[in-house]
């Protein structure tokens, strides 16, 4: 391997990082640096895998060294994100305002993020039959033959549990271990943890106010040091974005893209369909979606990006709040918005496996008997998906399996699974965010007077 050539491409990228640095000296916009970094990226990715190739080890050797600051940013997102899940969750049962109507809230929420996934499995199935997609199509390598035996493997260890089972799983028996994101269901568990440690504050606060007042005081301290926390490592999104985005388009393996075109083409069709929903959401509720775009702008960047739905909650609540929702709704909508309802993972995806599937067995995917049961148990599996990387194979797993289909097959798609799971995570945070936006809405809560002054943006606090 050349070391130069290596320092060389190590130089550039400091340079490039250098330059996000001074435009952040210079004031520029959070939303614009967090786009520049994204366009320098996609080019400098094309430039390295043009002057060296995908296979090239001096390319190899150099993204890893990229990774120091894109894979370092994402694990900083992700080292929060248990502790923000957490007292957001508590910090939300403390104010007085959200705890009169938390049942209402939390219904909402989970109503919408459901019924969002419903539609999405719904637009999944249009997609899928639309483009005539089949796995039959797909020829498979060595990298599809291992992806699908390990799909097997990731499949044994749910076969045979039956759906009560799978959603016992979901509660926290352990929530110590659960804080630590040791289970695929960690992040939900965490979550029914802290509802609980919210409902018994609500209790004390009827019977012993004092005790409770001092309890508010202590998650309240708390939660702004984490929120603190947040905003530092919020601040390194330009060059999380840079480095991630360069290593991804280095890397890219565009024979296999151009191979699979037609079932990258349509899931990304599939996804803007249902981005578009969102915002006819928004528009039927009376707020004004080009403002959504402009404010969502940063968080959606970043979870195309980096892939993580988790990783991207601080900037998701911090987005909600700028569009007017309740600190404790955005802090609901996001949470619970990691582990249910996932508009691209856990909706669109499986059901187009689903129906691409289906005919290899001998089943007849625009059946109604089939699309009711594949919404159906699409919603249901929207349970409890991981809010990182390989949430969307989890989903598909279950979904598959439980219409008693091979699981293997979706190892072919591997090659693209990176490039679709960039569009699938930035759908699941808009899904999020919508369901927060539209239950403020619904309960009177969201100041539209924020939603709509565009200079009310994260901008102000990042």
């Amino acid at each position: 391997m050349d070391t130069g050539l290596m320092i060389l491409n190590l130089a550039i990228m400091l340079i490039l990082i250098l330059g996000l640095f001074y435009m952040q000296k210079k004031h520029v916009s959070f939303s614009k640096r967090v786009f520049a970094a994204l366009g320098i990226g996609i080019i400098f990715g094309f430039g390295l895998q043009f002057a060296y190739g995908a296979d090239s080890e001096v390319l190899a050797e150099s993204t890893d060294w990229f990774n120091l600051v894109g894979g370092g940013y994402v694990k900083f997102l992700q080292m929060i994100v248990m502790p923000l899940v957490f007292i957001s969750i508590l910090a939300a049962f403390t104010k007085l305002k959200l705890t009169n109507n938390i049942g209402k809230i939390s219904v909402l929420i989970i109503g919408l993020l459901l019924g969002t996934t419903a539609v999405a499995a719904a637009v999944g199935i249009a997609t899928a039959t639309g483009f005539n997609l089949e796995a039959i199509q797909i020829s498979g390598g060595e990298a599809e033959t291992a992806r699908g035996a390990q799909l097997e493997e990731s499949y044994q260890s749910i076969e045979g549990k039956t759906f009560p089972q799978q959603m016992l799983d979901l509660l926290p028996a352990n929530p110590f271990l659960d804080l630590t994101g040791a289970r695929s269901t960690s992040t939900i568990s965490v979550v029914i943890f802290a509802a609980f440690l919210g409902i018994a504050y609500i209790g004390v606060r009827r019977k012993s106010p004092e005790q409770a007042e001092l309890f508010a005081k202590i998650v309240d301290a708390f939660y702004s040091i984490i929120m603190r926390v947040v905003t530092l490592i919020l601040r390194l999104t330009p060059y999380g974005v840079l480095a991630i985005m360069t290593k991804t388009v280095a890397l890219s393996d565009f024979d296999s893209i151009l191979s699979l075109g037609k079932f990258v083409a349509a899931s990304y069709v599939a996804l803007a369909v249902m981005f578009i929903i969102h915002l006819i959401l928004l528009a039927l509720a009376g707020l004004n979606p080009i403002l959504y775009i402009k404010k969502a702008f940063p968080v959606l960047t970043f979870a195309f990006t980096s892939r993580t739905s988790a990783g991207a909650l601080p900037l998701n609540i911090k987005t909600q709040k700028s569009l007017g929702v309740p600190e404790g709704i955005a802090n609901f909508s996001g949470s619970f918005g990691l582990s249910i309802g996932q508009n691209g993972c856990a909706g669109i995806y499986p059901a187009m496996l689903a129906v691409m599937i289906a005919p290899t067995v001998g089943i007849n995917p625009l059946s109604p008997g089939f699309i009711f049961s594949v919404i159906l148990i699409v919603a249901i599996s929207s349970f409890g998906v991981a809010g990182v990387g390989g949430g969307a194979t989890f989903a598909a797993i279950l979904v598959l399996s439980a219409l008693d289909l091979p699981v293997a097959l979706a190892g072919l798609l591997i090659s693209v699974e990176p490039l679709i799971d960039m569009g699938r995570t930035a759908v699941n945070v808009s899904g999020s965010m919508t369901s927060g936006i539209l239950t403020s809405k619904v309960t009177g809560e969201i100041d539209r007077s924020v939603y709509n002054d565009p200079n009310n943006k994260i901008e102000a606090e990042i």
